[in-house]
């Protein structure tokens, strides 16, 4: 994984990577391009050629052959992470500030199971954000689980139960196709430097 807390310039893109956000704003298109900076410097540590990082239609980037990778930003933190396919079926990562989330998002995100669990973590440790791990958990999840499937998940169709370690147990209730292995999720959390991090990847 390669990360930056600061911008690279828009001329680090490569042609063709400006359009999809060329009617976004210039923070938007300077976050844009740090992550694909990030990404392109992490394909050289698998001795892989830098190339243009193209998202497909639904916005989940395009890697070169034999290779998985995901992209996450958020407030002055940007991040890429990659691996050879003969190690990682799928891979996805996500950072958010060390908040909780706004009032009445859980709810909206989450089953009543998740809910007392996070009810019982909160009771133990007050002062850690376990709203917002579950939350950038299902959002890694997501990153991990489109480019597998090519399906879409619903955050409800995903049960996240933490553990205080971090580690965590994922569920998926929505079947992957018929024609693709049936994955084991494995899934890692942190705090650092008021960041929240997560990472759900799929061993190959």
């Amino acid at each position: 994984m390669v990360e930056r807390s600061d911008d690279v310039g828009l001329e680090t893109l490569w042609p063709g990577e400006l359009a999809p956000v060329a009617a976004a704003s210039i923070s938007r298109q300077m976050e844009y391009a740090t992550v694909r900076a990030c990404a392109r410097a992490a394909l050289t540590t698998l001795g892989v050629d830098e190339a243009a990082i193209l998202p497909d239609p639904k916005g989940s980037p395009l890697w070169p052959e034999q290779v998985v990778g995901s992209m996450t930003h958020c407030r002055a933190f940007r991040a890429a992470a990659v691996a050879r396919t003969e190690l990682v079926r799928t891979l996805g990562i996500d950072a958010e500030p060390a908040q909780s989330l706004p009032e009445g998002v859980l709810t909206r995100i989450t089953t009543p199971q998740e809910r007392t669990s996070i009810e019982s973590l909160v009771a133990q440790s007050p002062e850690t954000p376990w709203d917002k791990i579950l939350f950038s958990l299902k959002e890694s999840l997501y990153k991990a689980w489109y480019p597998l499937t090519h399906t879409p998940l619903e955050f409800r169709e995903a049960t996240v139960h933490l553990h205080p370690n971090g580690h965590c147990d994922l569920h998926v209730t929505r079947p992957v196709p018929p024609e693709i292995p049936p994955p084991t999720w494995q899934a890692r959390w942190c705090l650092s430097n008021g960041l929240v991090a997560t990472a759900v990847w799929v061993p190959t």
